[in-house]
């Protein structure tokens, strides 16, 4: 059973009892480029008590440099050492635990931050954004030259998804069975502004159906992503939490490395999903639940 916290005592003993917080973003801290209220104070109140803050996020559209300028523009601190990203994880896979050749080449479905962080760990790319491959007009394996150098497709978020790039992607997997498929992440929605997109998971979906196989994952809930925290970061699993708005990848992901979860209802997941008509239909329950990550305020008010 779920804990719902809603005293300030609670709030206070959860603060005691974890000294590292893993934070997702969409949905939790953000809606948007919008900050949830009062979510600055809290992240600052946890450092102002010597708290280890760490942000992990799915979002494969932005690069961990390109999310250190989000919070800079949002006025909430964090640095790039901090940030771990699916966009992050797959090119640290492709890198350091496959270790892709020098010589080799990724073909990408996916935008500019996917790019950016494998160029960061020296990983060449095709497609992206490629104007060549974001075109609509229709795909003709005439015109397709293969590229045999082409090693792994890494498929993320993208919104300009092509027919064009599910066809070159579908070539590269096809013609060379060693080619490595793998997906920053396979959320199957994220929620925008102004209210829920498809996500990655939808963007995989046609290639997943094409092949008849799914892909290595290495954003949350995969192992992969914690493998990549722990690589980088020192942290005691038993006092660590990890705080998501999202049953499937957040808390999951928590449970799944032996950390405490505390769900927060201001993105994906509603309490109903949980204490409903029917809660057993929830096979993923978090330690915690509480409104909002701003509810930690009650601990100073």
């Amino acid at each position: 059973m779920s804990r719902r916290l809603s005293t300030a005592q609670e709030y206070a003993a959860l603060l005691d009892r974890y000294d590292t917080w893993m934070f997702d973003c969409d949905g939790v801290l953000w809606h948007g480029d919008r900050i949830i209220d009062g979510v600055a104070e809290v992240l600052a109140m946890l450092r102002h008590r010597k708290k280890k803050v760490l942000f992990v996020t799915n979002n494969a559209t932005k690069s961990r440099k390109s999310y250190k300028a989000k919070f800079d523009h949002l006025g909430v601190e964090a640095h790039v050492g901090e940030i771990f990203g699916s966009a992050y994880a797959a090119a640290v896979y492709l890198s350091t635990v496959i270790k892709l050749p020098k010589t080799k080449k990724v073909y990408v479905i996916g935008m500019g931050g996917l790019e950016e962080e494998l160029h960061e760990e020296g990983i060449s790319t095709l497609g992206g954004t490629d104007p060549a491959d974001c075109t609509v007009e229709p795909f003709s394996l005439a015109n397709f030259t293969h590229d045999p150098d082409v090693a792994a497709v890494v498929c993320g978020l993208d919104t300009k998804m092509t027919y064009t790039k599910i066809s070159k992607a579908f070539q590269y997997l096809t013609r060379n069975p060693d080619c490595q498929f793998i997906a920053t992440n396979t959320d199957s929605t994220f929620p925008s502004a102004d209210g829920l997109l498809p996500g990655a998971g939808a963007v995989s979906a046609p290639l997943r159906y094409a092949l008849g196989r799914d892909p290595i994952i290495t954003g949350k809930p995969s192992k992969t992503m914690l493998d990549c925290i722990d690589a980088k970061v020192h942290y005691d699993p038993e006092r660590t939490i990890m705080v998501g708005d999202r049953l499937n990848t957040d808390i999951q992901f928590g449970k799944g490395g032996g950390l405490a979860t505390l769900l927060v209802l201001t993105g994906i997941t509603s309490e109903a999903d949980i204490s409903g008509p029917d809660p057993g239909a929830a096979t993923i329950i978090p330690d915690f639940i509480t409104n909002s990550l701003a509810d930690l305020r009650a601990i100073v008010e």
